[in-house]
């Protein structure tokens, strides 16, 4: 199981939710704590901002940091669920969220996309992690085509709800 969550739900969530493994998408907005009882080796935290850049100085999704996702993901095993997330729970974790799935179900890009728009009506993927996945996941346009076919989201700001996405599609 995948979990997605904004980065001020994330101690409680992870928490509550027994995940074993934690992806932090943080740049400018500082470095997250491990929550108590989770093995720090098994949280990672990816310093990347959003993309398109809305600071002078931002840090821009880069083929380093998507590769740094993948091998995450590819390490864990999946004894527990992994929890993502980002500031808000919008762009940059729905996208390491979708690009996990991807990873797991490859050729099902379209199907990935779908799951995640019905469990998250708010996420707005962030296309420059997605454009680097497409390539690396040697997905040939398809991932790109996927979220592009799912519409823009609805986050008008404000919270997000946890999203819950199965691993297996």
């Amino acid at each position: 199981m995948i979990y997605i969550s904004s980065w001020r739900t994330m101690q409680d969530r992870a928490v509550e939710l027994g995940v074993t493994h934690i992806l932090s998408l943080l740049g400018i907005e500082g470095a997250p704590d491990t929550p108590l009882g989770i093995d720090p080796a098994r949280h990672l935290h990816i310093e990347v901002d959003d993309y398109p850049a809305s600071f002078a100085g931002d840090i821009v999704p880069t083929m380093e940091h998507v590769t740094e996702l993948l091998d995450f993901a590819t390490a864990w095993d999946r004894q527990g669920p992994m929890l993502v997330h980002c500031y808000a729970g919008v762009s940059r974790s729905t996208a390491a969220a979708l690009i996990i799935l991807c990873q797991y179900n490859p050729g099902r890009e379209m199907e990935a996309a779908l799951a995640l728009r019905w469990a998250a009506p708010h996420a707005k993927p962030n296309l420059r992690m997605i454009a680097i996945a497409d390539q690396l996941l040697k997905c040939d346009g398809n991932l790109i085509d996927a979220v592009e076919a799912m519409g823009p989201g609805s986050y008008a700001g404000g919270q997000t709800p946890l999203v819950e996405l199965p691993l297996s599609l």
